[in-house]
């Protein structure tokens, strides 16, 4: 008995220290809000010390973790569009099988994997290919977003001289519009709450009418250069072109005398782009 307490103890102190150990492939985690859409990537990140990465230690046409330990996990909190396929809501493993002019792509429904032992391709969710490029060496694995955009961004996979990516699209139309109405209905809706409302349907390209009676509304409220622009914006989308160059005009001084540059090239833009359209 005494000596099992012994063993035991000693084994607890082992543990412990070894837990406090760092790892050769430390765990690495990325994430970014596309649309209105949380991505997460939590993976381990190897690197390459003077070692052959793509044909050597991870051989050409077999599938690999895409990373070290265990298993690339990506994690969405909505449905996203990859490869033209809706990803539903929820958590995937991330395997990759490289090869010089093509990667396959693989999600699977399984993510308490460690390798590539257990992995089952009935539990796929997606596969696709995508075309590597090169890239300026990268010593350790990293997978980054980049192009991000309103709702989409490019996921890159960089290690060695291999760059692997793949775009997510994550339409976010529907919960924004919601959240609009949801915004301008309560009592204490201010001039900017309007102004953001009518700049998304504008940059949308969509309720033209409606983003004109909400920039209204945020100008009428309280008139700053940025929300009298998008009153000019608004007036353009539903082809008033005239009021729309005067308002630009009045959203320009406005800008000049606030020495904010960057609305007075925006403005003088748009007005030169509405001039042609006018004949003025």
């Amino acid at each position: 008995m005494k000596y099992s307490m012994m063993f035991a103890a000693t084994l607890v102190a082992l543990q412990a220290i070894a837990q406090d150990l760092p790892k050769p492939s430390p765990l690495g985690e990325v994430e970014q809000i596309v649309g209105l859409t949380e991505v997460e990537f939590k993976y381990s990140r190897p690197s390459a010390k003077e070692r052959k990465v793509y044909g050597e230690l991870v051989p050409f046409g077999e599938l690999w973790r895409t990373g070290a330990n265990q298993c690339t996990v990506m994690e969405i909190d909505g449905p996203v569009v990859i490869a033209g396929s809706t990803v539903p809501e929820g958590k995937y493993c991330l395997f990759t099988i490289p090869n010089v002019d093509a990667w396959t792509m693989v999600l699977n429904r399984n993510t308490d994997l460690w390798g590539t032992d257990d992995y089952q391709q009935e539990q796929d969710v997606l596969r696709w290919e995508v075309k590597p490029s090169k890239i300026p060496f990268r010593e350790t694995l990293t997978i980054s977003f980049d192009a991000v955009k309103e709702d989409k961004a490019r996921v890159d996979i960089d290690w060695e001289e291999t760059r692997a990516s793949f775009e997510i699209f994550a339409d976010a139309s529907d919960k924004a519009m919601a959240n609009i109405k949801e915004a301008v209905a309560k009592e204490d809706a201010d001039f900017r709450v309007f102004n953001n409302s009518a700049r998304y349907c504008i940059d949308k390209g969509i309720m033209a009418e409606q983003a004109l009676e909400w920039a209204t509304k945020s100008v009428s409220l309280e008139k700053k250069f940025w929300n009298v622009h998008t009153l000019a914006l608004a007036h353009a989308a539903n082809g008033q072109y005239k009021e729309a160059m005067k308002t630009a005009e009045e959203s320009m001084k406005m800008a000049q005398e606030a020495d904010y540059q960057p609305y007075v090239k925006m403005n003088k833009e748009k007005m030169d782009e509405w001039t042609l359209k006018t004949g003025r």
